[in-house]
């Protein structure tokens, strides 16, 4: 089974088992619909499934209770975790969205062909992610945004990126 991460356990909150938690969705409406939630667990990331009891968006982190973790020190050993869901129960993507694991190790070039290196990590801000492009002389930031990404071409993994003034 393939997962998307779609959240962080960011500590545990309060005595019993209740979890704080990050999330990376841009829609929380899926949240809502859930029962269960995987979390990677142990040395190899193993996904594990967890019934949800409650779960509460509040001020954009997520607060979690689940079946299982009883108390403050089994949510504490899970901070850090990321929370996981089935690709398939996922809601499908516009045309011009990716997942992140997409994006990464993907190489980039300039619309003239310049190997500019490739996308080691990715972060999001408040208007859109920024794509981290190492290259053999230097690290660029790249915005996600029109402007900079040309074009994506996940089967070949190859961004096609216009540098802006100042990149």
């Amino acid at each position: 089974m393939r997962f998307i991460e779609i959240g962080r356990i960011v500590k545990a909150h309060g005595v019993q088992g209740r979890m704080k938690a990050v999330h990376f969705l841009d829609d929380e409406g899926l949240l809502s619909s859930l029962d269960e939630i995987f979390i990677a667990v142990g040395p190899e990331g193993a996904a594990r499934s967890y019934r949800i009891r409650a779960l509460e968006s509040r001020g954009g982190a997520l607060f979690l209770d689940l079946e299982g973790v009883a108390d403050r020190d089994a949510a504490g050993a899970l901070a850090g975790q990321f929370l996981l869901l089935p690709e398939d129960q996922a809601p499908p993507l516009a045309p011009d969205e990716y997942y992140w694991r997409d994006l990464l190790d993907m190489t980039v070039r300039t619309e003239a062909g310049e190997e500019l290196g490739s996308i080691t990590a990715i972060f999001p801000t408040g208007s859109n992610d920024v794509y981290v492009c190492t290259g053999p002389e230097r690290e660029i930031l790249l915005p996600a945004i029109a402007e900079v990404v040309r074009e994506v071409d996940c089967a070949r993994k190859v961004m096609v990126v216009r540098l802006l003034e100042g990149l």
